[in-house]
């Protein structure tokens, strides 16, 4: 793993990664992956959680033009939070700081970063309502959680994370071995394609191929393999009204992305708007038949 020892005389610069933690079974996160159009693999994590490992393209070359790898996850994790009923779990490094970012649906994110020292730069009650939201232990967890905003001059980022991680396993979080916060995208790439029990891979092929495979048999929101969300033919009075909204929504998130040139935004605002969009479409249609 990446360290900020000296080697050889020369300092090692700790690794730009990311994983993205669903809690959601591969069948339905491989659905709206392809709409943040970044190559991708997905494997199971536990009972009933998915983890994304992405190639990293957008924060590559930092200081060269590359994209902040905070944003990057907080648009990625936004993008599939609003177009599921499932929370979405962003952890990401880099030389400076570690953190993670929980979104779940259109509520706002909930955010908490250390200094690579390991050092607290959050707020303690970002952690109360990150454990609200994901159904923790309001004692146990909690109290675990609030050790991790405790100042602890024995513990670096890296170690924060995995403190946090051990949290989560209470919660059904189980990644795959070699999955470990510090290591780059790519070394998290060949660890992921060596997962016992296989493996899917998302090339980012976009919107159109996701809203094909959303509208396809088995429109309804719960059940089998689908999304277990709302989807066009659901025969929900409100879906039209929903799919207002979500292009309402998606008009300023994709223009904000752009405006920051943040790829996770517009992949969120471009999300909002294929929903929204096919939903207002099909509803008509169905009106109209």
């Amino acid at each position: 793993m990446p360290t900020d020892a000296f080697q050889g005389g020369y300092r090692a610069v700790p690794a730009t990664g990311a994983l993205l933690l669903c809690r959601a079974e591969p069948e339905s996160v491989a659905l709206l992956a392809p709409l943040l159009r970044e190559r991708m693999a997905i494997t199971h994590a536990g009972e009933r959680w998915t983890v994304l490992v992405p190639e990293g393209s957008p924060w590559r070359g930092s200081g060269t033009g590359g994209e902040p790898v905070d944003r990057v996850l907080t648009g990625w994790a936004s993008a599939l939070a609003v177009g599921s009923s499932w929370p979405v779990l962003a952890l990401w490094w880099d030389a400076d700081r570690v953190g993670y970012t929980l979104a779940s649906g259109f509520r706002r994110p909930v955010a908490y970063v250390w200094l690579a020292s390991g050092t607290p730069a959050g707020e303690a009650e970002a952690m109360h309502t990150f454990a609200a939201r994901l159904g923790l232990d309001p004692v146990l967890d909690v109290q675990a959680l609030d050790g991790l905003t405790a100042v602890d001059s024995d513990a670096d980022g890296q170690a924060r994370m995995r403190g946090l991680i051990a949290v989560l396993t209470r919660a059904g979080v189980a990644l795959p071995a070699g999955l470990v916060p510090g290591e780059s995208a790519e070394r998290l790439l060949e660890v992921a394609a060596g997962v016992p029990g296989g493996v899917r891979w998302v090339e980012g092929a976009g919107w159109r191929e996701a809203v094909r495979a959303e509208s396809g048999p088995g429109e309804t929101g719960g059940g089998g393999g689908g999304l277990g969300v709302w989807v066009p033919g659901s025969g929900d009075p409100r879906a039209r009204w929903l799919g207002m909204v979500q292009v309402g929504v998606g008009v300023p998130v994709t223009v904000w992305g752009i405006w920051r040139r943040s790829a996770g935004w517009v992949a969120a605002g471009a999300l909002l708007l294929a929903h929204g969009a096919l939903g207002m479409a099909y509803e008509g249609v169905r009106g109209r038949g």
